[in-house]
């Protein structure tokens, strides 16, 4: 007699042995080619495909070292999670209309009806014969994204942490404006901080701008801008003239200085296309226009004698932005004898630097404040 069950087990263990060794280079397949290939298209498919004269793009958007390394940009996006907390926090507080009394909020500014928050220095009520100086804080967001309303506990901190009334204003974002409207944007709500600061209470004479990532270029960009009487602006030159005398210096927090430095930057780890900085800026041939240091290497002595000083900081960690935007502007700076002081921050990442700046508990609140305040303090000759 037959032994089929004995035959019957002895396949079926043969077929699961079979399935094992067949799914497992599938899942490894699924995993090291499918997962990449989907995120990268699906990214491209969504905001850019290569674009460069002689390209394929579709060849060249399928090329493994790019699919490998835009996945790989994309997945460390997701470490933006750990701030979901971070995220609920801001997002009562300024919808909690008992914090009020802290800021102006929706105050309208500008040629193009933009909005701007203004939060009150903790002396405003103790000391109004004394005027609070002002801070103008420029949020980032890679030329593409923010709202002033994510910065609220940050500018909320800041009026404390420096005695100052602090602004935060919106600007029109690619794709509504490029980097020209976004400059203008900032030189209007430098106008409106000269014909307000009577009305808030705050000394429209002692104005320090403050900005992260895209939002230190754009400061650095509109102050170069103002020095240089730039008719692009379309605002009176004495207009102009008085706002550069106010501005008593520049503190960037990762910023991009050098636009063509940043794309190179940018095309190693293959987010050139996805990205929406040369699409801000009309196309890579306006780089050198819309670059800083580019700025300063052709401005005059006399010009170059008008250059307000800056304070530059900068994580170590940083993969967005690399440490050597700020390290190479400060070396340019110096050369130029430009006052510029410069810092450099263990284990900070691109990120940590301005959201670290919202709550105390956070880990990096005070080495960065203790910074920031060092050198507002010499900015505005207090210390």
């Amino acid at each position: 007699m037959c032994d089929y069950s004995g035959r019957s087990d002895r396949l079926n263990h043969n077929m699961s042995g079979f399935r094992y060794h067949m799914s497992l280079p599938v899942s490894v397949g699924v995993l090291l080619v499918g997962l990449p290939y989907s995120i990268s298209l699906a990214a491209q498919w969504l905001y850019g495909w290569p674009n460069k004269p002689g390209y394929k793009k579709y060849i060249e958007a399928l090329k493994p070292r790019r699919i490998y390394c835009l996945t790989r940009a994309i997945l460390e996006t997701l470490k933006y999670l750990q701030y979901g907390r971070l995220y609920f926090q801001w997002k009562s507080w300024y919808k909690n209309a008992e914090n009020r009394k802290h800021y102006e909020k929706g105050i309208t500014f500008g040629r193009r009806s933009n909005k701007l928050d203004l939060y009150h220095s903790p002396d405003v009520g103790r000391s109004k014969d004394v005027p609070a100086p002002l801070v103008v804080f420029i949020y980032g967001g890679a030329w593409g994204s923010g709202d002033r309303s994510i910065y609220c506990l940050l500018a909320r901190q800041m009026a404390e942490e420096l005695s100052a009334t602090v602004v935060c204003p919106d600007y029109f974002t690619y794709p509504k404006g490029n980097v020209l409207g976004m400059v203008q944007d900032i030189a209007d709500c430098l106008v409106w901080a000269q014909e307000s600061g009577h009305k808030f209470n705050f000394d429209k004479d002692n104005i320090v701008l403050i900005g992260h990532s895209a939002g230190a270029h754009l400061c650095a960009l509109t102050t170069l801008f103002l020095i240089d009487a730039r008719e692009e602006l379309f605002i009176e030159a004495s207009k102009q003239r008085d706002i550069t005398l106010a501005i008593r210096g520049v503190i960037g927090l990762s910023g991009v200085y050098n636009i063509m430095d940043h794309y190179e930057h940018e095309q190693k780890r293959a987010v050139e296309y996805v990205s929406t900085m040369h699409k801000a800026m009309n196309g890579v041939e306006n780089f050198p226009y819309y670059s800083p240091t580019h700025m300063l290497n052709k401005m005059s002595q006399d010009t170059l004698n008008k250059v307000p000083p800056f304070a530059l900081l900068h994580g170590t960690d940083d993969i967005i932005v690399p440490v050597e935007s700020s390290t190479k502007f400060y070396d340019l700076l110096t050369s130029l004898s430009i006052k510029v002081s410069l810092y450099l921050l263990p284990r900070v990442d691109h990120t940590e630097i301005v959201t670290d700046l919202m709550v105390p508990e956070r880990r990096f609140y005070h080495p960065i404040y203790s910074c920031i305040k060092q050198e507002y303090r010499k900015l505005l000759g207090t210390c």
